[in-house]
């Protein structure tokens, strides 16, 4: 039984058909996607080009985030990318070329695109794992950064280079996120210089989760994401919901608002579940309501 089935039998129809839809089948244009046992997997495959991402992939991936918060068969989300790199940032022929010759309000909007992306991806319930092997550079390294986690290899190269086209390195949130990440000095560094983290810098200051060999990554993020697909995925959800809005309270406010989180989350069945396994002497079985 689906949870839109589970759901069916004490909600009305008409409102899951609005707040509920179905991903497995969705055909991406501009990046590969496919979705496995509640795992979807974005690979972003221009590996010629080391991946960039174009006008099209921002929006399709914008997009893509955004209609995951209504998916019921996605509960983890894994992004990589082909050919042994993740991203190499904006196509330079695709977006550069162009963004030189627009007027201010088409790069506004152009901006504004890019950074409702990280938008999406930072308020979709999923958390979304990110296997980087290779060059993560410019826009790259900043899905990368958006990501919940972040499994990388010796051999990635993360670069937030946007000082070395000429711009700030307050670019789709990274003046917000990376300090938050690896500490106001290393994202100082990073951002005014805009060279490149080895895998093995990125690991020691946190950026990575954790490093993987070169030909395990991919199998070792869908691993990490496997299990967290097999967890309580509502109260994942609410976690990375909390992670993310706490940021903006005080420590009372925080405490109140994870008071009233966890006492919702306490409503569950997986919290019943889990009651009733722990005292069978068995491991629960999530389903994720």
């Amino acid at each position: 039984m689906t949870s839109a089935e589970h759901d069916g039998a004490r909600v009305d129809p008409s409102l899951l058909a609005g707040n509920r839809c179905s991903l497995a089948g969705y055909r991406a244009t501009h990046f590969g996607w496919q979705v496995e046992a509640g795992v979807g997997t974005v690979t972003l495959n221009r590996p010629e080009r080391k991946n960039p991402l174009t006008f099209d992939s921002y929006a399709e991936l914008r997009d893509l985030f955004s209609q995951l918060k209504y998916a019921d068969d996605v509960t983890v989300v894994v992004v990589t990318g082909a050919g042994g790199n993740f991203c190499s940032g904006g196509d330079v022929h695709e977006i550069i070329g162009p963004l030189i010759r627009l007027k201010a309000p088409e790069l506004l909007m152009f901006t504004r695109m890019t950074g409702e992306l990280v938008k999406t991806m930072r308020t979709c319930p999923q958390p979304i794992v990110a296997a980087v092997d290779g060059v993560c550079a410019g826009a790259g390294a900043i899905v990368a950064m958006a990501s919940d986690l972040r499994l990388g290899t010796a051999r990635s190269k993360t670069a937030f280079l946007f000082n070395r086209v000429g711009l700030a390195g307050c670019d789709m949130g990274a003046c917000a996120l990376l300090p938050r990440i690896i500490g106001q000095g290393r994202a100082g560094e990073l951002l005014y210089t805009g060279r490149s983290m080895s895998g093995e810098e990125g690991e020691r200051w946190g950026f990575f989760n954790r490093l993987s060999e070169p030909e395990r990554l991919l199998a070792d993020a869908h691993a990490l994401a496997r299990e967290l697909a097999a967890g309580p995925t509502f109260a994942n959800g609410i976690t990375k919901t909390m992670l993310h809005q706490e940021w903006a309270m005080t420590v009372e406010q925080a405490i109140e608002a994870e008071a009233q989180a966890q006492a919702l989350c306490m409503l569950t069945e997986d919290f019943s579940r889990a009651y009733h396994a722990f005292v069978a002497k068995q491991r629960p079985v999530f389903e994720g309501n």
